[in-house]
């Protein structure tokens, strides 16, 4: 028998990073390993023409979007059980820590995606007002889903200590990054790339919001008693926190060896990470990690800090070091540079941990979750 499934598919239409990435690659993986199933997609129209590609290449999924575009969100909020009744949905899955509010279709399980509480961790980095819509959007989504899916032991830990949500409730389904940084470039097409975005022979390489969390500052810190012809490369949207990074660079005359990119093509991504030395994560705090298995994936030698769950994205695959110790780093770098045997070693690591991580495995643990609410329906 096949199953209805319904999602809260706003990321996967309206975000280009992060809870969007989870949400299409989840979606993706479900519409192509278990096609007996109806997959509806609630959200909002959406501008981005990159994000109708991807739905175009769903085989089994529908889109269904609110006949006002003024009321999106408050359709999203408040109209979805309706829906969720007339398209006789099994499964109604919310991929970013929210569910809709009203009375729960009889037929119909809930499961939302807690993907951290890093708002309850790190509570300085958040507007109070922020923290309490967070608060009380994640502690509703608990309380009325029928089961929890979180994204790694680290967010299972939070919920149960900071949210006090029973262990059996929840279930860790690790995800995984997008299947293009499976595939290798040619040393051509790697050479033109390097030729168009100017980079450097040799760098270290950080992807990611260039925010204080992320910590990309250590980075710049290690860089300054490395050698003059290591270079270092920032990809992400930059925020306030990259004053903080100029000033540090200005003072340091580091201008000639460090490069901010952003608003970087999807599609090339892979590409400059296979021409990175080095891949540095110094984040203080995460769900789970992504750019590290995309890294691991890509081949590339990768540094994380310790002090959340990138240990779990990293495996034994990765070197890891305390988030406040430049020096730490800054021998890890030398470490991997100077050091062939140790860097082959540690790149073979890397691709065996992050083959564990695939799209199957995302589907089939996730089909699992649905299927232990849903035990009419069968595989």
């Amino acid at each position: 028998m096949s199953m209805n499934i319904g999602f809260d598919a706003k990321r996967a239409f309206h975000n280009r990073t992060g809870l969007g990435n989870y949400s299409r690659a989840l979606i993706a993986a479900l519409d192509e390993f278990y096609p007996n199933n109806n997959y509806i997609l609630y959200s909002k129209n959406s501008k981005n023409e990159q994000y109708y590609n991807w739905f175009r290449q769903l085989n089994h999924s529908q889109w269904v979007q609110p006949k006002s575009r003024s009321f999106g969100s408050l359709w999203r909020t408040f109209s979805i059980p309706g829906l969720l009744q007339e398209h006789h949905c099994d499964i109604y899955h919310g991929l970013s820590a929210e569910l809709p509010i009203g009375k729960k279709p009889e037929n119909t399980k809930y499961i939302v995606t807690i993907h951290d509480l890093i708002f309850l961790r790190l509570p300085q980095l958040f507007p109070f007002i922020d923290r309490k819509i967070y608060y009380q959007k994640n502690i509703y989504a608990c309380k009325t889903a029928d089961k929890i899916i979180a994204i790694s032991e680290q967010t299972k830990a939070d919920l149960i200590n900071l949210l006090k949500v029973p262990a059996e409730k929840i279930d860790v389904v690790y995800q995984t990054c997008d299947a293009t940084f499976d595939q290798k470039w040619s040393d051509s097409d790697k050479q033109l790339l390097r030729h168009k975005y100017n980079l450097p022979n040799t760098y270290i390489l950080n992807v990611g919001t260039l925010e204080e969390r992320k910590n990309a500052l250590i980075i710049l810190k290690a860089l300054k008693t490395l050698p003059e012809n290591i270079h270092a490369v920032f990809i992400g949207k930059q925020t306030a926190y990259q004053d903080s990074l100029n000033q540090f660079i200005e003072q340091n005359n580091l201008q000639h060896r460090v490069m901010f990119l952003s608003n970087i093509p999807f599609a090339e991504l892979p590409g400059i990470y296979q021409l990175a030395s080095v891949f540095a994560y110094p984040s203080r705090f995460e769900g789970f990690g992504i750019p590290i298995l995309e890294a691991l994936k890509s081949g590339i030698p990768t540094i994380a800090a310790t002090g959340s769950c990138l240990e779990e994205a990293g495996g034994n695959g990765a070197v890891y070091f305390h988030p406040d110790d430049d020096l730490a780093l800054k021998n890890a770098i030398e470490q991997i540079l100077n050091n062939p045997s140790f860097t082959k070693e540690l790149i073979e690591k890397g691709y065996k941990h992050a083959d564990l991580f695939t799209n199957k495995s995302f589907a089939d643990q996730t089909m699992k979750v649905y299927q232990s609410l849903t035990t009419s329906v069968k595989k």
